[in-house]
């Protein structure tokens, strides 16, 4: 196992790691969504809601690779932090993702076939939104804040981390958000978040693979 991985676990989900500025970012995230109620936007909190659980899904099969092999997950986030939930998954990278697809959304333009550069604007948002979440990745990894352990999720080949850690995200919000009831919205995000919530129950405290 490596190192980072191996620091990961001596802190997971270690309570004495708390710090009091955890309370001012959930305040911070129930402003977010609660401004848009106020407003009734609902699709753009489904949206939202749909982003930060496509993120759990993520977390949550990074966090098997550790267990089935052994040796690192395919991120880990070993650094400073108040609460590492996963080993991949600190409570500031949580609540940075659940507003991150309210953000992104709200940047989309009222008619989705509406252009920019020639490219249908939910597609411009999603891969440049992409593309900038790769690159903060780097500045973290530059500080040893993420950590990447395989040869195929780095520096050197971005693609992956592109695809699959970001741009998941933004079609399954953008989906979301453009759907035309609202039945379909909830069901769509409910059962993102049942498997998410089923997956952290079967694999935490009945296996405790992760």
């Amino acid at each position: 196992m490596t190192d980072h991985a191996l620091q990961a676990l001596s802190i997971l989900r270690d309570g004495s790691q708390f710090q009091w500025y955890v309370v001012v970012l959930l305040a911070f995230v129930f402003y977010v969504y609660t401004v848009e109620a106020e407003k009734r936007n609902w699709s753009l909190i489904l949206a939202g809601l749909a982003f930060w659980g496509m993120d759990w899904f993520n977390e949550i099969w990074n966090s098997l690779v550790l267990h089935f092999t052994g040796y690192a997950p395919v991120w880990g986030a070993p650094g400073d932090t108040a609460f590492l939930i996963l080993v991949g998954l600190n409570i500031e990278i949580m609540f940075m993702f659940a507003v991150s697809g309210v953000i992104w959304s709200k940047m989309l333009l009222p008619d989705k076939k509406t252009k920019i550069l020639g490219i249908p604007n939910r597609w411009f948002i999603a891969v440049a939104g992409s593309a900038f979440c790769v690159f903060v990745e780097y500045l973290l990894n530059s500080a040893n804040a993420l950590t990447w352990d395989y040869a195929w999720w780095n520096r050197g080949a971005p693609w992956l981390i592109f695809l699959f850690g970001y741009l998941t995200f933004f079609i399954a919000a953008f989906w979301v958000f453009d759907m035309k009831t609202m039945k379909s919205k909830l069901i769509t995000v409910g059962t993102i978040w049942a498997v998410d919530i089923l997956a952290l129950i079967l694999f935490i405290p009945i296996l405790h693979w992760i």
